[in-house]
C-alpha cells in the first residue's frame, strides 16, 4: 500500500500528487538558515577541536601503541589518520623520521620458514592505503617516497593450480620473493610491485604502473608491465 502511494506521488501528473510530493521532499530534507558569523565561527571551532583531538590521539595513543610492536630506533615516527593494521606474524624494523599513514596494512605470510620482515629506512614516506604483503623481506631504503594505494605484493596468497585454490591451500615457496626499494626511489599513486623486484636508487615509477621486473637506478618507468621511458642520469 505504502509503496503504491509513493509511486503515485512521484509519477502522477495530478496537482495534488505534485503538491504532496514537494511537501514530503521538504519534510524529508529540512534546511536550516545559515547565520554567517555564528556558523562560520562554529565551523572553525569544530575544525580546531577535531584537529586537537586527533593530535592528542596520535601523540598519546596511536604512536606509542604502534612503536611498542616494532623494532629499530623509530625516532620521530609520525603517524597520521590512525594506526596501521598489522596482520599475521611480521617483524617490522623502523628507522628515524618516518611518516606513515594509519590507513595502511602490513601483512606477513603465514607458514613461512622464517618470520617475514619489513625494514623501513630513514626519512621514508608511506602514503595512505598502502598495502604490503611480506613474503620473506620487504626493504624500503632511506629517502623512499610512496604515494597512495601502493601495493607491494611479496606473495600472492594462493597457489597457481585452481584445484588447490579451491581447497584453500596456500601459495608455494617458488611464488614468493623479496622486494627492495632502493634509496631515494619514488612510487606514484596506485603502483603495484610484484615479488622478486628491486627498484633502483632514485628511480621514479609512474602512477598506476605494475612493476614485474627490476628497474635500473635513476630512471623513470611506467606502464603495465612497467618499462623504462626515460633516464634521469646518463
Amino acid at each position: 500500500m505504502l509503496i503504491h502511494f509513493k509511486y503515485w506521488l512521484k509519477n502522477s501528473l495530478h496537482p495534488v500528487a505534485k503538491s504532496l510530493f514537494y511537501f514530503a521532499t521538504y519534510l524529508r530534507n529540512p534546511q536550516m538558515v545559515v547565520i554567517p558569523l555564528f556558523h562560520s565561527g562554529f565551523y572553525y571551532l569544530h575544525q580546531f577541536l577535531k584537529t586537537f583531538s586527533h593530535e592528542l590521539l596520535r601523540i598519546l595513543y596511536y604512536t606509542p601503541l604502534f612503536k611498542s610492536q616494532i623494532k629499530g630506533s623509530k625516532k620521530q615516527l609520525f603517524l597520521y589518520s590512525g594506526m596501521p593494521q598489522v596482520l599475521g606474524e611480521l617483524k617490522i624494523e623502523c628507522s628515524d623520521n618516518v611518516r606513515m599513514s594509519g590507513i595502511s596494512t602490513f601483512c606477513g605470510r603465514m607458514g613461512s620458514v622464517t618470520t617475514p620482515t619489513l625494514v623501513i629506512g630513514n626519512n621514508v614516506d608511506i602514503g595512505w592505503q598502502n598495502a604490503f604483503s611480506v613474503g620473506r623481506n620487504i626493504t624500503l631504503e632511506d629517502d623512499v617516497r610512496l604515494a597512495g594505494r601502493i601495493f607491494l605484493a611479496g606473495f600472492p596468497g594462493h597457489p597457481v593450480d585452481c584445484e588447490r585454490r579451491s581447497l584453500g591451500e596456500s601459495d608455494d615457496e617458488s611464488q614468493i620473493g623479496d622486494i627492495i626499494i632502493k634509496r631515494g626511489a619514488w612510487l606514484g599513486t596506485g603502483v603495484t610491485v610484484l615479488a622478486g623486484v628491486t627498484i633502483g636508487e632514485g628511480a621514479i615509477i609512474g602512477a598506476g604502473s605494475v612493476v614485474t621486473k627490476n628497474i635500473p637506478p635513476f630512471t623513470i618507468a611506467a606502464g603495465n608491465p612497467a618499462k623504462v621511458v626515460k633516464h634521469i642520469k646518463e
